[in-house]
């Protein structure tokens, strides 16, 4: 007999998640050979731990030889009974239904509803739901900081207690959500035409940059460029930001529908640098090893944006302890392996490592903004149109 997500809800020997996990590494045991153990290195401590970071990392070559993550386990919180409806914003929803059915087959008697849309759209629906008395999500989970800023600015989400928000940098949280994955704003180059001392270290340099003329890309339908050209109109003003949309398409700059063509084009060596988030070069590596893409960051400004994918509790839940619960399970070391080796995110808790020979947060230079303030958006999307850009 299965339920509506296609799982198996005859799971009588399953009540009891250690030992669920204990009984799946054992049937697998000659599959996980090699895996690191959860907190004893060779695994020796018990097949269970084993099993459990091997659902929950990734493989390949840029997660070959990782440390072992730290932090607290899911072993060490309380189970997730219960139902969860959730609103999924963003291009990585599938990503993160791919961690939420982990949970459910790790717990039983948890089961959930989802709906996806682009961050904005839920954002904007969860508000105008709550203003209405008719809340129908329990947890906004969405991949820009400003759609979850806009539903707390709004009296839409709940706060937080310290025991999920403890562990995450100040900066990257705020009043009403907390960010469980982050990305940093860089600079993909290909390491054979250029080096890194070809990368300026401000993107206000970048027209004037020679090598960049003509061979640059960027991808302004995507919400992770306008958050970007959002944070450039905070820090420097829209004048400025103005100034500099119409100076990079005087120097030639390219178009593209996304960040991960960037990337790839980059590597292919069809453009010498591009605009993208972090974490696309990673994925055209990790499917081609030896593909010339490397990262560069600039330092203080718009371009060394850090933003987040985060969680909120949504006003009107209908299970608050669990929702938070959930929470503290997506700050779990198991769970930001899962972000860092899966999706080549930033982990936010200290304990787990990122991939790939990436800096670590505290390595980079972000500016100093509040992410909240991303969310005002409508600005940024007239200067795109008004440039002609949009």
């Amino acid at each position: 007999m299965t339920n509506e997500h296609g799982r198996t809800d005859d799971r009588h020997a399953s009540t009891d998640r250690r030992r669920f996990l204990a009984g799946a590494a054992a049937a697998g045991t000659a599959g996980l050979a090699g895996c690191f153990g959860m907190f004893g290195g060779d695994g020796s401590d018990g097949d269970a731990l084993d099993f459990s970071l091997a659902t929950f990392r990734g493989s390949g070559p840029l997660v070959s030889g990782r440390p072992e993550p730290s932090g607290t386990s899911i072993a060490d919180l309380p189970d997730l009974e219960g139902e969860l409806n959730f609103y999924l914003g963003g291009g990585e929803g599938g990503l993160y239904l791919d961690l939420i059915d982990i949970f459910s087959q790790i717990y039983p008697d948890f089961s959930y509803q989802q709906s996806l849309d682009a961050s904005s759209q839920l954002s904007n629906r969860i508000v105008e739901e709550v203003d209405a008395g008719a809340s129908q999500a329990d947890l906004f989970l969405a991949v820009d900081a400003g759609s979850l800023g806009n539903v707390a600015q709004n009296g839409a989400a709940l706060s937080l207690p310290s025991e999920i928000t403890g562990e995450v940098p100040s900066s990257l949280q705020s009043e009403g959500w907390i960010g469980f994955a982050g990305r940093a704003r860089a600079v993909p180059y290909n390491s054979s035409q250029l080096s890194r001392s070809d990368i300026p270290d401000t993107v206000q340099e970048f027209p004037e940059a020679g090598v960049l003329q003509n061979s640059t890309g960027w991808a302004p339908t995507y919400s992770a460029f306008q958050a970007f050209v959002t944070a450039m109109r905070l820090i420097r003003g829209e004048s400025e930001t103005r100034s500099w949309l119409n100076a990079m398409v005087d120097a030639g700059i390219e178009q593209y529908p996304n960040e991960f063509a960037i990337s790839n084009e980059v590597a292919n060596g069809a453009l010498n640098a591009g605009f993208a988030n972090h974490y696309y070069s990673l994925r055209v590596r990790s499917q081609r090893q030896n593909a010339p893409v490397k990262l560069a960051f600039t330092s203080g400004d718009a371009g060394a944006l850090i933003n987040v994918s985060g969680a909120q509790i949504v006003e009107g839940a209908s299970d608050v302890e669990l929702a938070e619960n959930f929470i503290r399970h997506l700050l779990s070391a198991e769970a930001q392996e899962f972000f860092a080796t899966r999706t080549f995110a930033y982990p936010t808790i200290p304990g787990v490592q990122p991939v790939g020979g990436l800096p670590t947060i505290d390595e980079l230079n972000p500016p100093d903004i509040d992410l909240a303030e991303l969310a005002d958006t409508e600005p940024t999307l007239e200067l795109l149109s008004e440039t002609g850009i949009l």
